[in-house]
């Protein structure tokens, strides 16, 4: 033990902020005044500090056996420089890999998934209200500008997805997990297509409803609460499915894209926008954080590698023309969360305990708070990617499109995206 306290002492030395560890015994290290101090209530919580176990400690925070004080960029600073393994890290044996794909599709069948949306999605729409933009776009920003807001970067990427589509007026367009309507009332009012969105989230799908009623566009945007394997209608010209496919499961990606491909009009265009693995065969990130986030935030959330969703959108029969990383992007968006979200916590507490009692309350704040602060540490340290790929549906024309094979009204240039 006294070896185990000096090695983690002299780690904590070494990091770029200081803190301070009160220890269960009552024992501290570090100086008396610190940018971080840990308050450990139980041994399991010291040994997953000591041993670098940053999704364990951060449960134990949840849980209330750790205390955390200071900003969480600096906690954030500290969780990292404590890291002793590589987060990217996997196992690619035939026999994990194998138990990995059981467990996916066991984890996503059409009654998990609901439940696994709801579980995350409808926890209190007023709560995600405090620290998204006032369009609630629950993903990744684009910052076309360096000084632009985040309010103003979420428009920039709903314009950036309208862009890439090419949305004509008049277009039947489908948003696959809509979220909280931003993208297909931006489509329907700047664009002019018909828009249609789905979305497993109850409080999502009333609220888009009472947004599409309030703005007058009952006419031009519909939102259904359904699976994406439950729809039936015609095939549309323009699709996207930004933040949904992270959902999925590898299991069913194969399912998914044929389905992507069965609802798109030949010769269409789909944008697919998600987060991504850092690591070709990691399904979570490593040192306990993918655990957290399986428990407290997102379960049945599994992550796979850009070439492994490439791999399965051809598989379908699906053709990409143009991908973007945009990983830099996510870890401004989330710290713009994050700080949002420090800066009102005492009306984050209120909103959760209106909805639940005040030990489930304190446990999902603190769960949030870790979360976000925490993503946007792995997507600045690339342990996570967030692609936009764009994608055609062939349609077996070769004169159909711009230059012969097209196959497709995608131009095979990025030129268009920039006009106007």
């Amino acid at each position: 033990m006294n070896n185990m306290l000096a090695a983690l002492e002299r780690r904590l030395a070494a990091l770029p902020v200081s803190v301070t560890v009160d220890l269960p015994s009552g024992q501290r290290i570090g100086p008396e005044h610190a940018q971080v101090r840990v308050t450990l209530r139980s041994p399991a919580a010291f040994m997953a500090l000591a041993q670098g176990q940053i999704g364990s400690l951060g449960a134990a925070v949840v849980e209330g056996w750790v205390d955390l004080q200071g900003s969480m960029r600096n906690v954030m600073a500290v969780a990292n420089g404590l890291l002793q393994t590589d987060p990217l890290r996997g196992n690619a044996s035939w026999w994990s890999q194998a138990i990995q794909r059981a467990r996916s599709m066991a984890l996503h069948t059409l009654e998990r998934d609901a439940q696994q949306v709801q579980f995350h999605y409808d926890l209190s729409d007023d709560f995600y209200a405090l620290w998204l933009d006032p369009r609630r776009v629950y993903s990744c920003a684009y910052y076309r500008d360096a000084a632009m807001t985040l309010a103003q970067a979420q428009e920039a990427k709903l314009d950036h997805i309208c862009r890439k589509l090419a949305l004509q007026a008049g277009e039947r367009f489908l948003d696959i997990g809509c979220g909280w309507g931003g993208l297909i009332i931006w489509a329907a009012q700047h664009y002019g297509v018909k828009a249609k969105g789905i979305t497993l989230s109850r409080n999502q799908y009333n609220y888009v409803s009472q947004r599409i009623q309030e703005l007058g566009l009952e006419a031009q945007v519909q939102v259904e609460l359904c699976d994406y394997r439950q729809m039936a209608d015609q095939p549309f010209e323009k699709m996207a499915s930004v933040g949904m496919f992270e959902h999925v499961g590898h299991a069913n990606l194969a399912e998914y894209f044929r389905t992507v491909r069965r609802l798109l009009q030949p010769g269409g265009m789909v944008l697919i926008h998600g987060i991504t693995a850092g690591g070709t065969h990691n399904r979570e990130l490593g040192a306990g954080m993918g655990e957290f986030i399986e428990r407290y935030i997102f379960p049945g959330g599994e992550l796979v590698h850009v070439s492994a969703v490439l791999h399965a959108m051809a598989e379908a029969g699906l053709e990409m023309v143009d991908t973007e990383n945009l990983r830099p992007h996510y870890a401004r968006t989330l710290w713009a969360w994050s700080d949002a979200l420090e800066s009102q916590l005492p009306q984050a507490q209120h909103i959760l305990t209106a909805q639940t009692d005040a030990e489930r309350s304190d446990r999902a704040l603190r769960a949030y708070r870790l979360y976000l602060a925490g993503s946007a540490m792995g997507f600045e340290q690339g342990w996570m990617g967030l692609h936009q790929m764009l994608v055609i549906h062939p349609s077996g024309d070769l004169v159909q499109g711009a230059l012969r094979g097209a196959q497709s009204n995608y131009p095979f240039q990025r030129q268009y995206m920039y006009k106007g």
